[in-house]
């Protein structure tokens, strides 16, 4: 599976700061259960990623989807 392959799975996800001064993203569902720990400078590195994949998303999201030239067969 990869980042844009659909999934009918649905898992948890809990993000806040551990006792360590680690943050903690934290994803369970049905058979996972994954603690990923990162510092306070990754996490920020994180967060950034997740703003630009938004922007990028909404922008993709806005524009048309492309027409198929004339005579092309739809795709199954």
């Amino acid at each position: 599976m990869g980042i844009n392959s659909e999934s009918d799975v649905g898992a948890d996800l809990q993000i806040g700061p551990t006792t360590l001064g680690m943050v903690r993203i934290y994803v369970s569902g049905p058979g996972v259960d994954l603690p990923l720990d990162f510092d306070p400078e990754e996490a920020e590195d994180i967060a950034e990623e997740l703003r630009a994949a938004a922007e990028a998303a909404r922008a993709l999201s806005a524009k048309p989807a492309p027409k198929a030239p004339k005579g092309a067969k739809p795709k199954r």
